[in-house]
């Protein structure tokens, strides 16, 4: 098989089944590609990478979540009538979705300018996600998995907070399902509901994402990055009913520990 495809469809599997756990995917696809396809890439160029196979989950994300997508739709044009619970959840995923575009935009932008004074490595980049990695298993760790608010309960505290988790998950190693995930349950919400408004809160910012940011990317789409593409949502379709059980009952946060102390090693020492 061709090498260039061979990388996006594994590239494109990693962001598939890695999207739904509290472990960054965009951490797993820059350390892959930098240690087993290394190229030219600058670190913003791989996170660039993997803001494009994102849109992969997104359509699975959007597929699954259809009855929740197909409402707040609704809501939109008929605001006044809608339940509560579906115009404060609009309402939010609006606010957040402002609030982490804003911060993923410096974060893009100073990470693009610091490369061009700092010489980024492969061992620099795993120890850079492995640091950040500690940072999402000290948030699981604390999370409460016992609540009871729903989205009739979201604040404006809770956009604020959340927008500005998600946004700083542009860094690769902060996991954006883990992050908001654990703060709607450090708030107090119900752990299922904690990962439905933590995915649909995903399905804007990754759009307007790769449409604002990456809008690059979609002039050099190829065979391999349709193949890749094909791949984040063909896994991702098949493994987010399972990840998100598996989610309700397991407490991520011992295993994004292990991983984060493995990487931090490995970029020390191998």
């Amino acid at each position: 098989m061709n090498p260039d495809i061979l990388q996006h469809i594994i590239l494109g599997i990693i962001q598939g089944i890695t999207e739904w756990l509290p472990l960054s995917s965009e951490g797993m696809i820059v350390l892959v590609k930098t240690n087993f396809f290394p190229d030219a890439s600058s670190l913003a160029d791989l996170i660039k990478t993997a803001l494009f196979l994102h849109l992969g989950t997104f359509f699975a994300a959007l597929l699954y979540f259809r009855k929740d997508v197909s409402q707040l739709i609704r809501t939109i044009f008929s605001y006044k009538k809608s339940e509560d619970s579906s115009r404060k959840l609009l309402s939010f995923i609006i606010a957040s979705a402002i609030i982490s575009g804003i911060i993923g935009y410096v974060i893009l932008t100073f990470i693009s300018g610091a490369e061009e004074k700092i010489a980024v490595t492969g061992k620099a980049i795993t120890l850079f996600v492995g640091f950040l990695l500690l940072g999402t298993a000290s948030i699981q760790l604390r999370a409460r998995s016992i609540g009871c608010k729903d989205s009739s309960k979201l604040s404006r505290i809770d956009s604020l907070l959340l927008g500005i988790g998600q946004g700083l998950s542009a860094l690769p190693g902060i996991s954006r399902s883990g992050i908001t995930a654990s703060l709607l349950l450090l708030r107090n919400f119900d752990k299922k509901e904690a990962l439905r408004i933590s995915f649909l809160m995903s399905l804007p910012i990754v759009f307007a994402g790769n449409i604002l940011l990456n809008f690059s990317a979609f002039s050099s789409i190829n065979f391999a990055s349709i193949l890749g593409l094909t791949a984040s949502f063909v896994f991702g379709l098949a493994t987010i009913h399972g990840m998100m059980k598996l989610a309700e009952k397991i407490n991520f946060g011992w295993f994004v520990l292990v991983i984060a102390l493995l990487m931090i090693i490995s970029g020390l020492f191998l």
